[in-house]
């Protein structure tokens, strides 16, 4: 591999897992708040894992259309239509206050959890093979934004608000957006 496509590989894998870290932060939104949910709507212990599961499943079933669709268009344009698809469900996540709407929008927040099908492409293909392995484990710990997500969400919606939390994460989705866009 060239000089400048290694540099180059080193910069799109960083790119890639900082954008699987904020989508996967995006989609783990609900599971963290999940409580914050239930108590007001009232929701018994079976609505409240339908609410939560809803954009799991969205997010598993979808990686396959959207697998597709990284081949056809590739993964800088996809990592950057997820991040601005879903800066819309995270806002009305944040804004919904009932079952209903959150249930719709956290079906639609799902979208988020399908970058995991950009990524492993978009990494690999900046890479021999032998560094394959390697590259794609470096990309896999962006699943800890899940992690991120359920540490950081619940003190900022404790410190600021439901509203203001979502907020923040509509803009750090677009500045990944437009940093894949760039990058």
């Amino acid at each position: 591999m060239s000089e400048p496509r290694k540099g180059r590989a080193g910069k799109n894998l960083a790119l890639a897992t900082a954008a699987f870290a904020v989508t996967f932060w995006a989609w783990n939104l609900i599971g963290p708040l999940s409580g914050d949910y239930s108590r007001p709507l009232g929701l018994s212990p079976t609505q409240t894992s339908l609410l939560v599961a809803i954009p799991v499943l969205v997010g598993s079933l979808g990686r396959i259309p959207v697998g597709v669709l990284t081949d056809r268009f590739g993964g800088r344009r996809m990592f950057a239509a997820i991040c601005f698809v879903s800066i819309v469900p995270v806002l009305f996540v944040g804004l919904s206050d009932s079952y209903g709407w959150l249930l719709f929008w956290g079906f639609v927040l799902g979208v988020a959890g399908t970058s995991f099908a950009v990524g492993i492409p978009f990494v690999n293909a900046w890479h021999e093979p032998a560094r394959r392995g390697y590259a794609t484990g470096v990309f896999g710990a962006g699943m800890g934004g899940t992690a991120l997500s359920a540490f950081f969400t619940p003190r900022l919606v404790e410190a600021f608000g439901r509203p203001f939390a979502h907020v923040l994460m509509a803009v750090v989705l677009a500045l990944m957006g437009v940093i894949m866009l760039l990058g």
